[in-house]
């Protein structure tokens, strides 16, 4: 009998519940993060004692495609869908609304997953997060995916510098380097502006921009380079590409989803994932 895929685009009917709007485009971003998930749940499970979903920005765990009646399931609900389960669902979200529906809907449609929810921002939460995320231990092995979806560059670095410390954890990035970083470059230049300082963890960035050292147009190849730099000085293997997410009928990039892990096979899982979602998108 042929292997059950597994399809990451899971239409849902309107609940009722709180439905923010989404493009069209997070069903790229939804493919993938479903793929990946299902790839290391089926992949991991015999090899590891328990494995741990972790959703820095979880959203509502419905969204509504803008200009449509379509509805999907997101991250965390996408998550918890996959044939093989994870052990733990660790789903934060810091918008009031947003939060009660996640409730409300991974209560209603997955009462049996073991799920803590936390309510705030992530970064702020940090220590209370790290609390609630299982750690290794002599008679336990645990392997934990963290997915990261803010809506702009609101990602402080120390954030996953702090979750990284816990032990074996692979993140898969949302960078915001088209839809906040390259359109707000000159409000970022300014000094009251600490966003970027926080987001690469670097206070002194702006000084080869405003010598004229590095042209404006490289700021997203820079901050790309530095992300990766700071996740290998934490023990992560670069990258071999970042999947860049645009709006399709006009071209335009929008984000990019970056995958880190410490050992090189993470980015073999992640090229799977690519291509599997390549080869069958007629499923979707």
């Amino acid at each position: 009998m042929s292997k059950k895929l597994f399809n990451p685009i899971i239409p849902v009917e309107d609940d009722g519940l709180y439905i923010p709007e989404v493009g069209a485009w997070a069903d790229e971003k939804y493919k993938l993060l479903g793929g990946y998930s299902d790839i290391f749940t089926t992949g991991m499970k015999n090899l590891w004692d328990s494995l741990i979903y972790i959703d820095l920005f979880a959203g509502a765990g419905f969204a509504r495609i803008k200009g449509t009646s379509k509805i999907r399931m997101t991250s965390s609900l996408i998550a918890l869908s996959t044939n093989h389960k994870f052990d733990k669902y660790i789903l934060c979200e810091e918008d009031p609304k947003c939060f009660m529906a996640l409730k409300s809907r991974v209560e209603k449609y997955f009462p049996e997953a073991n799920v803590e929810f936390i309510n705030g921002d992530s970064n702020r939460n940090i220590d209370q997060i790290i609390k609630a995320i299982p750690k290794h231990s002599r008679d336990e092995k645990i392997l934990r995916f963290c997915f990261v979806d803010p809506f702009s560059l609101n990602l402080k670095f120390e954030t996953i510098k702090k979750i990284s410390s816990v032990g074996k954890i692979d993140f898969l990035i949302l960078l915001a380097l088209h839809m906040d970083a390259n359109r707000n470059l000159f409000n970022y230049i300014n000094d009251n502006s600490k966003k970027v300082d926080e987001f690469i963890g670097d206070v002194a960035w702006r000084e080869p921009f405003k010598t004229g050292q590095l042209p404006a147009k490289d700021f997203i190849k820079f901050l790309s380079g530095k992300y990766d730099s700071n996740m290998k000085a934490i023990g992560y293997v670069e990258p071999i590409k970042k999947h860049q997410v645009k709006i399709g009928d006009i071209n335009v990039p929008l984000y990019y989803l970056a995958f880190y892990s410490k050992h090189p096979r993470g980015n073999d899982f992640f090229q799977k994932v690519e291509k599997y979602l390549s080869s069958q998108q007629s499923l979707f």
